[in-house]
């Protein structure tokens, strides 16, 4: 481990002068790139230096030890010798996690999926209750949200919402949300007080870039049509809503949202680029390529990654069995200590086959 330190701190040093140097300074796109790396090495090099200080600290604490020392000083000698040896194995650890493999796509923008699944009505309104979550959460990170596409129903709901997030480290949070999510609760409309469950899909997707999903526009079929549901004047005049699709895989998005024509197709692309980039994910770690469902489950009630319990308030998150009695800020938003939890279990879990 210290040789894969010694190496990374040395690389983080010719970085540091590479970033000075006049000739990397003139070449805009060569000096992002350094100091992007520079960037990504900071934390991990400044917790190394952090380290050997410790090391450092306990060799001389030893030393002095040996020596006769007056009672006073001895004893302020043990205390700080005993708080080094309490921080090295703290120090240890988080080096450890630092030094494991890095999801590419943690410093992506998402696009987030929500699909009302099993429970008609009260489903796409739970969908809905999810949407407003992430959004708020969104808000909390100072992240921007943007609507790409909905399908809204008349009680407010969403048979389906697919929305941009845009933050640094969007991905690497937002990336756990992924599956089935169950809601009990009496519905408005419930007059017997009977507790229903339903269920939405969530599907987090990273943003791909053109760069980083090249599509043959001979492999797209665009269709325009009139939009449909609450708009304004246009709606169901002009032919301003897009359907792509993509031919070698059948995968279809379209976009309504907007006025223009163009913008509709923006964002249709937008999401289709990052389907296929899941697509291309999932073949490459041989996961069930193209099926949406390895991600988000079939949406059927049995099917669960996390479920929120409104008469006891509570919410459980079934992966890591972490129930929180707190259900009114966890849907304002307040998600971070689930997915700290939802972090630290990954981070064990790769441990596990660290040597």
């Amino acid at each position: 481990m210290i040789d894969k330190l010694q190496a990374l701190e040395e690389r983080y040093e010719e970085l540091g002068q590479l970033l000075s140097d006049p000739e990397i300074i003139g070449n805009q796109s060569q000096w992002q790139q350094h100091a992007k790396a520079h960037a990504g090495l900071t934390e991990i090099v400044s917790a190394f230096r952090e380290y050997k200080k410790v090391l450092e600290g306990i060799d001389e604490a030893k030393a002095m030890l040996a020596d006769k020392l007056e009672p006073d000083f001895r004893e302020m000698v043990e205390l700080e010798y005993a708080e080094l040896q309490e921080k090295k194995p703290q120090l240890e650890q988080k080096l450890k996690i630092l030094l494991l493999p890095k999801d590419p796509n943690d410093d992506k923008n998402v696009i987030v999926e929500i699909r009302g699944g099993a429970g008609g009505d009260e489903a796409a309104l739970f969908a809905g209750v999810l949407f407003r979550m992430y959004t708020r959460y969104a808000e909390r990170k100072g992240w921007r949200t943007e609507i790409l596409s909905s399908n809204e129903t008349d009680i407010k709901g969403f048979k389906e919402v697919i929305f941009l997030v845009e933050g640094q480290g969007a991905y690497s949070q937002l990336k756990f949300e992924s599956g089935v999510h169950r809601v009990q609760r009496i519905p408005s409309t419930e007059s017997g007080g009977r507790i229903h469950t339903s269920t939405a899909t969530v599907a987090v997707l990273p943003e791909a870039e053109e760069v980083d999903v090249q599509i043959d526009p001979n492999d797209l079929r665009i269709d325009v049509f009139c939009s449909s549901g609450p708009g304004g004047q246009s709606v169901n005049t002009t032919q301003s809503a897009v359907r792509v699709t993509h031919i070698p895989t059948g995968i279809v998005v379209s976009c309504q949202d907007e006025k223009s024509q163009h913008k509709n197709k923006d964002k249709a692309m937008r999401v289709l680029r990052a389907r296929l980039l899941e697509v291309a994910q999932a073949e490459q770690h041989a996961k069930l390529a193209g099926d949406r469902r390895s991600q988000v489950g079939t949406g059927d009630r049995s099917e669960r990654i996390r479920t929120y319990n409104f008469p006891q308030g509570r919410v459980t998150d079934h992966r890591i069995g972490l129930t929180l009695h707190r259900l009114d800020t966890v849907l304002e938003g307040d998600l971070d200590e689930i997915i700290e939890a939802l972090i630290t279990s990954e981070q064990a879990e790769k441990l596990k086959h660290v040597e």
